[in-house]
């Protein structure tokens, strides 16, 4: 893992500072900070909560 951040902007976006960025940290972790701020609060989660979350939140995903 890279030892700096390569924070990556939402494919989601539009215009605007209302953006979230996602990075992994140098222990493999998942990062999250929303593009208005973002040297204000990080979210740290795993990349297992992430990739839940993701998958949720995709379009066409079943809601039981």
């Amino acid at each position: 893992m890279p030892a700096h951040d390569h924070w990556q902007k939402s494919s989601y976006c539009a215009q605007g500072d209302s953006c979230v960025h996602v990075a992994t940290d140098v222990g493999g972790g998942v990062k999250l900070t929303e593009s208005s701020d973002p040297t204000g609060a990080i979210l740290r989660t795993t990349p297992a909560a992430w990739a839940a979350l993701v998958r949720t939140l995709k379009p066409g995903h079943r809601k039981d």
